[in-house]
């Protein structure tokens, strides 16, 4: 019987990409108890929220309201002061280059990548905030997968249904075979609601529940509340419209000497 072949491929599609996202979710869950009490660092904060790119980011902005730091509405990066006052300073300054101006983006590329913000990364996991380089996808990629397979459950069954069946196999039958992966696939993704959204790529649940904790509403008169809003939201939290022209500048800055090229 044909849709008795359909039917064993939907329970393979969705049993797989259920126990692939039920396995994510328990190493994303699996965190050290004592991260509860950590206080976040605003690097820390940029990290859990965005990755490596965001923590180069808010270093950009935190070091251009400072003025110790130029970024035009061009898309270029100036330095005015020498002397990070940090790792990470130092390796922004570093990625802009001795002749002390560059393009944002691959600024912001080569800082994402620099030693500093992969031992960042290294002392978030360790604390059991962050989610392990390996394993950075899998929550929000095994939703994706499930997704995927309450599709293909669907097509499956869709076929199963238009194919010639025997007189004594009930179509409505057919469907009901077909609901029950389709009904484990819903479940889980309902499980997965609950349980483990917002799917973060960086934080682990206990990083999450400390992002919940910092202030998100943007105060230009405290330069910290300021800076943890672009921490969290990166750069688009930005007020000052120079400075977000900077940003919304700059890959359109790195992509036109790559068309030129082409």
């Amino acid at each position: 019987m044909f849709w008795v072949l359909l039917l064993m491929l939907a329970w393979a599609v969705a049993g797989t990409a259920c126990t692939r996202l039920c396995l994510a979710a328990v190493r994303a869950a699996a965190v050290d108890e004592d991260s509860r009490d950590h206080d976040l660092t605003l690097y820390e904060a940029a990290f859990l929220s965005g990755g490596p790119r965001r923590v180069a980011d808010l270093t950009m902005v935190s070091m251009a309201r400072q003025r110790r730091l130029l970024l035009a509405h061009t898309g270029w990066a100036t330095v005015v002061d020498p002397r990070g006052r940090d790792d990470i300073e130092r390796s922004v300054i570093g990625a802009i280059g001795p002749e002390g101006q560059n393009r944002i983006e691959p600024v912001r590329a080569a800082a994402a990548s620099a030693d500093a913000v992969a031992g960042l990364g290294d002392r978030l996991v360790d604390a059991g905030l962050a989610v392990p380089a390996g394993a950075r996808t899998t929550v929000a990629a095994g939703v994706r997968q499930v997704q995927l397979a309450t599709v293909a459950v669907l097509v499956l069954g869709a076929i199963a249904l238009l194919a010639p069946a025997r007189p004594d196999m009930p179509r409505g039958l057919v469907a009901l075979w077909f609901a029950l992966p389709l009904a484990l696939t819903l479940s889980c993704l309902a499980i997965a609601r609950v349980e483990a959204h917002p799917y973060s790529r960086w934080a682990s649940p206990a990083g999450q529940r400390l992002l919940g904790t910092l202030p998100r509403r943007v105060s230009y008169g405290d330069d910290r509340t300021y800076l943890t809003t672009v921490a969290v939201r990166g750069v688009r939290a930005i007020g000052e419209p120079d400075l977000r022209a900077a940003f919304a500048h700059r890959e359109q800055s790195w992509r036109e000497p790559h068309a030129r090229g082409a």
